[in-house]
């Protein structure tokens, strides 16, 4: 899933592409930020921004009234325009410019993608600018907070439950935050290995490859599977997540989703 202040093929490296050999988990947490988002998408219309390769859309286009998609990669915007045809209008452009009317939308998305902004704020601009008032910005995004994390390389900053508050209630956004995957539900080898993954980031020694990534991946995870071009209903069990408290950093799952609500000038 990509955007930022410039392009390269170097995003193919960091984006889950369809067909990759992946962890179970990471199909997991792919369907489970569009699951969540899905009641909020019911017959609305919806825009997701920095799609990446779109795994997501044929499943919201199914809930929405109307769904538009698009990123700023234009080889991997390819990928979802082989999959979906003219199933889903896909734009290739900016997260932070979008080609679209004042007020157009009840729904904007942007999942995994936040760390790639050159400008988180002009994105929220830009947010307010396409949502009517009352409409939802979604977002999914790695949690900075847990003692091992490990960003991305292409990675521009990162956003966790504290600074997302903040930021968003600066743009007049009342936001709700949420946790996935759980760290205490992972495997026991995950959860053995988190101190040797702190050392190996604070080292400078993961892997950014994708040959070497892939082969962290066999030994944390142990089988891969294939990443699927399109999710559905059921493809994995869904539990919804656990609501966390505004303003306190969580350390305890993987991800972060937060639902933030475009407040009007009369009640922002």
């Amino acid at each position: 899933m990509t955007t930022g202040c410039s392009i390269s093929a170097d995003y193919l490296a960091v984006t889950e592409l369809a067909g990759d050999e992946v962890s179970r988990e990471q199909i997991s947490r792919l369907c489970h930020r569009y699951y969540w988002a899905g009641d909020y998408c019911r017959g609305r219309d919806v825009a997701e921004v920095a799609c990446g390769t779109g795994q997501g859309l044929g499943y919201l286009a199914a809930l929405a009234k109307s769904l538009r998609a698009g990123d700023r990669s234009a080889a991997i915007l390819e990928i979802a325009r082989r999959h979906y045809g003219d199933r889903v209008l896909l734009e290739e452009f900016d997260a932070q410019k979008m080609p679209y009317a004042d007020q157009s939308f009840d729904v904007v998305m942007i999942f995994e993608a936040i760390y790639y902004l050159s400008s988180f704020e002009q994105f929220l601009r830009e947010c307010r600018r396409v949502l009517r008032p009352g409409g939802r910005l979604l977002i999914a995004t790695a949690n900075k907070d847990l003692f091992d994390f490990s960003p991305s390389p292409l990675s521009i900053r990162y956003y966790g439950v504290v600074e997302l508050d903040e930021t968003l209630a600066r743009h007049k956004f009342s936001a709700e935050f949420f946790g996935d995957t759980p760290i205490d539900a992972v495997s026991w080898k995950q959860r053995v290995l988190r101190p040797v993954k702190k050392l190996a980031v604070a080292s400078g020694l993961m892997p950014t490859s994708m040959a070497g990534k892939k082969l962290l991946k066999r030994l944390v995870f142990g089988e891969l599977v294939e990443m699927p071009a399109e999710i559905a209903q059921g493809l994995v069990p869904y539990q919804p997540p656990v609501r966390l408290v505004a303003g306190q950093p969580d350390r305890r799952h993987k991800v972060i989703l937060c639902a933030a609500a475009r407040l009007d000038e009369t009640n922002a």
